[in-house]
This record gives structure tokens, sequence and C-alpha cells, in this order.
């Protein structure tokens, strides 16, 4: 997979000017950083590049400024990076014009300079010729490290790869390489989990995966709506029972594509949508009349394992419950730990990604011992649904 990528082992850094696109869109409260995971995946890249004697000049964006606007600037961020990377950051309070071309011409090999929020100009999302040209005049290389925001063809993702020798970062190096060992050339069986409150918003990836993979765990309150399509009373649980024909299609294409299905066979419910609320197992067929799904009970857990016992590769995207309020997590953590075991002893390829994903295996103490954990949210979901991301596109060789 790398080999169709431009990355770094082919650029020559040396006394070269290098725009590196990072993901520095960071958590932040009162001025502070609150977590530094995304500086720290870009890090070896900033390191790599300046030890080889570039000038690592960052583009970045933070929030959705409408214009300048000091809240969203980058400075405080510039901090972090230069803890994480153990080295001098620089800052320059615009990423064109005057400020920014005179703190480039003042850098020496191996300097690193942070540039301030790209989209504080609205043409950066305009992919505007004129500002990707601006752009382009502060470096001879552009390196993109920035996975996160590769589905978007804005001037600092897509513009600037089209107009310089562009190449992949080790963070998006190790993104493709994880992806195209999941879906594109993966070793097979493959089951995917996918989680989540709508089938409606993950339309695309179902019928995506469907082609794909040999087996697909639906859970989460999606599983709902799917049994209810199925003629099963999910009484007051979450439920877009207004997807019913959408589930039942999907149903039969799964069907015709010889990929199995996995629903839950058990579920725990509760009355009340609340933190350690009282709970109970039941089987689908005796959900009381007041009762919420609110996780897969166990015998659904070790239906997922028994899969997984099976498959080969893992994709994972949704959490399976209710995660964030115990003990609605407990199903997800079950299966997480599980995976992350079958990774380690029978060399399972495990590979997951999304804002809610992350946050479960974090909880479930298992991030670290997945294959592949991607921290790109909507980049990771669309790839998933098969479509072809620009800032990926641009890169290839």
């Amino acid at each position: 997979m790398s080999s169709a990528f431009r990355t770094l082992d082919q650029a020559d850094v040396k006394d070269k000017r290098v725009l590196v696109r990072v993901d520095l869109n960071v958590p932040m409260e009162n001025g502070r950083i609150t977590d530094a995971t995304r500086i720290e995946r870009v890090a070896p890249t900033i390191t790599e590049i300046s030890a080889k004697g570039g000038k690592v000049i960052l583009l970045a964006h933070f929030g959705r400024p409408k214009g300048r606007d000091p809240k969203e600037s980058l400075k405080p961020v510039a901090a972090e990076v230069e803890r994480v990377v153990k080295k001098h950051v620089a800052f320059a309070d615009d990423c064109v014009g005057e400020a920014a071309e005179a703190a480039v011409a003042a850098m020496k090999p191996g300097d690193i300079l942070l540039l301030e929020n790209t989209r504080f100009h609205s043409q950066e999302e305009q992919n505007d010729p004129g500002f990707v040209e601006k752009l382009s005049k502060l470096g001879d290389i552009y390196v993109n490290d920035a996975f996160s925001a590769a589905h978007r063809a804005h001037a600092s993702t897509e513009g600037l790869a089209r107009k310089l020798p562009a190449y992949a970062g080790r963070t998006m190096q190790a993104e493709l390489e994880a992806l195209g060992k999941a879906l594109d050339h993966p070793q097979r069986p493959v089951i995917a989990i996918v989680g989540g409150a709508k089938v409606s918003t993950k339309l695309e990836l179902l019928e995506n995966l469907i082609a794909k993979v040999e087996g697909l765990v639906i859970g989460g309150a999606m599983a709902n709506t799917f049994l209810h399509a199925q003629g099963i009373n999910v009484q007051k649980s979450l439920a877009e029972k207004d997807m019913a024909d959408t589930a039942r299609r999907i149903l039969a294409k799964a069907e015709e594509a010889s990929c199995a299905i996995i629903l839950p066979v058990d579920a725990t419910v509760a009355f009340h949508f609340a933190a350690n609320a009282p709970s109970h197992a039941y089987g689908l067929d005796a959900i009381p009349r007041d009762g919420m799904v609110l996780d897969i009970g166990r015998q659904s857990v070790e239906r997922i394992k028994g899969a997984l016992d099976d498959a080969a590769t893992l994709v994972w995207n949704g959490p399976l419950g209710a995660f964030e309020m115990p003990p609605f997590d407990t199903g997800t953590v079950a299966v997480a730990r599980y995976a992350a075991a079958r990774t380690k002893s029978h060399g399972l390829v495990s590979i997951a990604g999304g804002g809610d994903t992350v946050a479960a295996l974090n909880a479930a103490g298992v991030a670290d011992k997945f294959s592949y954990v991607s921290t790109a949210g909507g980049a990771f979901l669309e790839w998933l649904e098969g479509r072809k991301l620009p800032g990926v596109e641009a890169l290839r060789a």
C-alpha cells in the first residue's frame, strides 16, 4: 500500500523549506490543552524532518473561526508542540503574507515554525488558487501528516499537494498502511463491528461493508432499528422505526453478498436513561413495556467473541451500547478486551476508529493493544464508506 504513495523515504528535505500539514485541532479549556494525542501523533514527522536538516513549517487549522478570532489562535498550541518535540517552536501570527514570509526567511536548517490558523482566511476552505499560491511561496516541499483532514479538499490539504512536490508524513503513512490492511487487501475472513445511534448516518458505511466483509456485527441503538424491522418489539428503546424498510433492504443485500449479519440475541434493559440505573438482562422476546435496551446482553457478547475467534481482520466503528454510562459499557468493554487479547495471542489485525470508538477503547484500557486506532473521525468514516479522500488522492505516486 505504501508504495502507491510518496513518503518521506523519497523526499530530500535537507536545507529545504518543508510545509507540513498537521492536525493540531486539540481540545482546550481555559487556554490549556487537555489532550495532546494529536500532537504526539505528528511528533515523529516533525522531529525526523528537523533532524535531517529541513526547515519545518507547520500548517494547521483550529476550530471553525469566521475570520480572525484570538480565541481560535494556534499560539497556545506552539508551546505544547515545543514540549512534545523537545525543541524550540517559533510562531508566526499569520499563515501567509509578510508575517509568515519574514518568519520563514529567518529559519535555519532544523528549525521549527508554526504558522497561525489557516482558517483565519476563508480562502482556505474554498481551496482558492490565489491562496494556494501564497502558501506555496513559503515552501519547497509539501508533507501531509493530517489524515483526519484528508477528506476535505482545502488549500492546505489538497491545493498545496497539487502545487509542490508532495509526500505523506509518517502518521499519514501509518494510517494508509493500516487501512489498506483492513479493507483493501485484508487477511480473511474480515469481521466489522458497527455501532452507534442511527442507521440513517451509517447507511453508506453498512452498504459498502456488506460487499467487503464476511461478517457484520450491528450494535448500539442502530441494532434496535434492525430488530424492529424483523418484528421484535423493542418497546421504549431508541430506534428509527421509519428506517425499517431500509434495514430490511440491507439485510437482504447482505444475504445476497454472503455477509453474515450478527444482531443482538439478548439485551441489558433499564427503565431510565441514566448512569447506574437499575438494569436487567432480557431475551429479545421479553423486553418489558417501559424498558429501554441500553446494551447488548451476555449471550450477544459470547456470540461476537465466537465471530472474532473465526476472524483474521477486525474493523470497528461505534460502541455496542450506551458506553458512556456504566453499567451500559459492559458489552463494549468485554468485546474490546477480547479483541485485544485475540490481537496479541492469535495475530488478529484489529483496526478501529471514530471518536466514540477511541473513547470506548480507552475506557476499556485497550486502545494501545489494537493493531491500529485511527483518531480521524470523519476521514476514517468516509474511507470506510469507500469514498476517495482528496488529501490522500493528491499524494498518490
